[in-house]
């Protein structure tokens, strides 16, 4: 019936490592063309960084910093002081509508996915959420 996140999630999602800088972490999310990346260390995932964590981690344009001083100081910042070290997680066999709830609720773009052993298998977008929402308004139109 297509119920369950693990029929909708995005698996084996792109990931990056937590002694990855900022500046790989953004050249990363442009080439992808993707917002989010779930950070892992040693396979197993530490955070979560979005494309929005990033710019704000960059400097204002306020500061007295020229672009060269930014782009070096970025350069040897690691991804894991800009992320999230506590992402929402949920199981492949978790309910889509429970998981669509928290999203709306927690005003989330997306939930990672994690397996009982506690290895990442998957991301729950809102864009996957909504491809789940066409699905079952065109199955139950008529």
């Amino acid at each position: 019936m297509k119920t369950k996140v693990r029929d909708w999630m995005t698996p084996n999602p792109i990931t990056i490592d937590a002694e990855a800088t900022i500046i790989e972490a953004i050249h990363l999310l442009k080439e992808k063309g993707i917002r989010r990346l779930p950070v892992l260390k040693q396979g197993r995932l530490v955070g979560l960084v979005t494309e929005r964590m990033l710019l704000s981690f960059s400097p204002g344009k306020a500061t007295s910093m020229d672009s060269w001083e930014v782009h070096y100081l970025l350069a040897k910042t690691p991804v894991s002081a800009a992320m999230n070290p506590k992402p929402h997680t949920v199981g492949p066999d978790a309910e889509l509508a429970e998981c669509a709830q928290l999203i709306h609720d927690r005003k989330l773009n997306g939930i990672t996915v994690i397996d009982e052993t506690g290895k990442l298998v998957g991301i729950l977008t809102t864009t996957n959420a909504l491809e789940a929402l066409i699905w079952f308004s065109k199955k139950y139109q008529g």
